[in-house]
């Protein structure tokens, strides 16, 4: 799954999501909700780093900016606004998960708790 030109499409269904995480390719999962809404509800090994804090947050992200990251909001709006920032900070493999937490709730975790 390597893309060394940087190529990735913007955007990650939540079932490609599921099969790399389930990969073990190594890949950073940001939730970029903000803190309440992560209370409702997390997938399992996400960061939360939210959008509102992000700029400030820097120093939290992957030290290698070839590092793949996905990132999820609550529907894919935030999160693609996240992504193409991260393009732009360095962050070439950076993408948005299509849908987000809701549609993940519906494919992959049926019975998670939806808002």
């Amino acid at each position: 799954m390597s893309d060394p030109a940087g190529t990735r499409p913007m955007e990650i269904s939540c079932r490609e999501t599921k099969a790399l995480l389930d990969s073990g390719e190594p890949v950073c999962l940001i939730d970029c909700r903000e803190v309440d809404e992560s209370r409702l509800v997390s997938i399992a090994g996400t960061k939360l780093l939210p959008m509102s804090e992000l700029a400030s947050r820097t120093g939290e992200l992957p030290a290698d900016q070839g590092t793949r990251i996905v990132v999820h909001c609550h529907h894919g709006g935030r999160s693609m606004q996240v992504a193409l920032w991260l393009r732009r900070e360095g962050y070439a493999h950076a993408q948005s998960m299509a849908g987000g937490i809701d549609q993940w709730a519906v494919e992959i975790e049926p019975g998670m708790v939806r808002y």
